[in-house]
């Protein structure tokens, strides 16, 4: 759970960073990738936990 939200974390800080370079294509490009590291990471945080035998 805890790797989740760092996940999350690193997402948002990254998204903020791509949206103050946003007029550029740059900008565009690690916002997406910044909004795509928190989806994963919200994502992950309902995945069921894998069971070890």
């Amino acid at each position: 759970m805890t790797v989740s939200w760092i996940v999350t974390g690193l997402g948002i800080i990254v998204s903020l960073l791509g949206y103050y370079l946003t007029p550029s294509a740059w900008g565009y490009g690690i916002l997406g990738f910044g909004l795509a590291h928190v989806l994963l990471g919200i994502l992950d945080m309902f995945r069921a936990p894998a069971r070890s035998r």
